[in-house]
């Protein structure tokens, strides 16, 4: 068996350790996940005293012992004072056993994203796609689980940033395929985990170009989702920042891109950075002519063959009424003040009434358009 085959299978027998211990700060003190830890701490030395890392896990496991000793030991004597007096002994071991399984899930959770950042910054940077797959997923699914939790993981983000994880992952933020994917995903998913920490990097660096061309070049739906959640979480800072890198042209190219996933969440970002843009952020949208290509983009879904997948339909529906729905974005949106939102509606209607290719389109996006309010 190779080391990174054993390194593996030491990780996965200390997650199930630490699902144990889970189940033994739960209230489950006397069955199988206690007697698992009492078997880890009896072979800590061993397996444990090599990683200096570990050794706060070695001292919580020998309190368990201790605990788990006191309370099997506690007799009851002296009459009802003194069995009410060993029963409260033993209830105050059970809730110290408990409380030291909880430092045990969370020592090995420590360590295994330590190890996690190690492997996956090593991965990458040794173009071993296949691993870096996988601990891309697993990076994701970690930081989103964390952030669901409603309770900030400082280890965590001290485990990425100790190992230069975002640095390493947007090095690799414009590979073609499952790679630059999965770097996309976890770009977005270290901005969500902290916002504070990783918006920096994110406007001063490579990444938001990175994504773009991946998108462009690569026809990645990935990047463009990354994009989208981006924006949502940086909002207007990050639009100033495509508008000043110049590229709002190939983003609103992308909505006739020949790659049918990409023009919904190419749709999507544009409707996004109009919602949180400003005006010379939209007069550049405008500029390249966006209300054109989504005229362009509800033809097309409306000659669509009606024989379609339910991610095509899903498409279709999201682009039938394109030019609608930017408006309504520009008009609810954050980046104009109120003239400036009037004034955009009007130069909306302009360069429709420009770009219709016949009167009863037209008069169908205008009535989209001016339904519930006017100009």
């Amino acid at each position: 068996m190779e080391e990174g085959e054993r390194d593996d299978g030491f990780l996965n027998v200390l997650r199930a350790l630490r699902d144990a211990a889970r189940t033994v700060e739960a209230g489950e003190g006397d069955g199988p996940a206690l007697r698992a830890l009492l078997a880890l701490q009896a072979a800590a030395h061993d397996l444990l005293a090599g990683d200096p890392e570990l050794h706060p896990l070695c001292r919580l496991l020998a309190t368990i012992r201790a605990l788990s000793w006191r309370a099997s030991e506690e007799a009851a004597g002296g009459g009802v004072v003194g069995g009410l007096r060993a029963r409260c002994r033993r209830c105050k071991a059970r809730r110290g056993i408990a409380r030291a399984a909880g430092g045990v899930a969370a020592e090995i959770q420590a360590w295994a994203d330590r190890e996690l950042a190690a492997r996956l910054v090593a991965a990458l940077r040794e173009q071993d796609d296949a691993r870096a797959r996988a601990l891309l997923a697993e990076l994701e699914a970690r930081l989103l689980g964390a952030g669901s939790a409603g309770r900030f993981d400082a280890r965590l983000q001290d485990a990425v940033l100790r190992h230069g994880v975002f640095r390493a992952v947007e090095a690799r933020l414009g590979d073609p395929g499952e790679v630059g994917d999965g770097c996309a995903a976890a770009a977005l998913a270290l901005v969500r985990f902290n916002r504070d920490v990783f918006v920096g990097p994110v406007l001063m660096g490579p990444a938001v170009g990175a994504l773009v061309a991946a998108a462009a070049s690569h026809s990645s739906p990935a990047a463009l989702r990354a994009l989208n959640g981006l924006v949502a979480a940086v909002r207007t800072p990050l639009v100033d920042e495509l508008h000043a890198r110049g590229e709002l042209p190939r983003l609103v190219a992308l909505l006739c891109a020949p790659a049918g996933a990409l023009r919904a969440p190419a749709l999507e970002l544009c409707l996004r950075v109009a919602y949180y843009g400003r005006r010379e952020v939209l007069d550049a949208l405008l500029a390249e002519g966006l209300v054109k290509r989504l005229l362009c983009l509800q033809r097309t879904a409306a000659d669509a063959d009606t024989t379609d997948t339910a991610d095509e339909e899903e498409e279709k529906t999201m682009v039938a009424s394109a030019v609608a729905r930017f408006a309504v974005q520009v008009e609810a949106g954050q980046g104009l003040r109120p003239r400036e939102k009037r004034a955009a509606k009007l130069e909306i209607l302009r360069r429709v009434r420009e770009a219709a290719v016949s009167p009863a389109e037209e008069a169908g996006v205008l009535t989209s358009m001016l339904w519930g309010g006017t100009p």
